[in-house]
């Protein structure tokens, strides 16, 4: 699963017959405590996901099984929204060690 965060949409009036109806979604990988990590994925939205939310997505065989991706042509999906994110005791404090430096 990638976490990322949505930052934009994609609008496609021509596109594979199966795509027709799904929301299409432009999200930007971010770490753990929310930066920015390389690169974009287009991603199609299957929990009707906002604008800068932070999401779960699956990509390959795993976002054809999302729910409403079955049989068709889809590399990423949105399978969740994200309301917390909370690292144990030890990746806290690295995470917080590197801030400082």
């Amino acid at each position: 699963m990638i976490l990322a965060r949505i930052v934009g949409t994609v609008v496609s009036t021509r596109k594979d017959p199966r795509l027709e109806g799904k929301k299409l979604l432009v999200v930007k990988p971010v770490s753990p405590e929310g930066a920015d990590e390389a690169g974009y994925l287009v991603a199609v939205d299957t929990v009707d996901a906002g604008f800068r939310e932070t999401v779960l997505v699956v990509s390959g065989s795993s976002a054809r099984m999302a729910s409403e991706c079955k049989d068709r042509p889809v590399d990423a999906a949105i399978v969740g929204i994200v309301d917390a994110v909370k690292l144990d005791e030890q990746h806290e404090a690295e995470l917080a060690a590197a801030r400082k430096r």
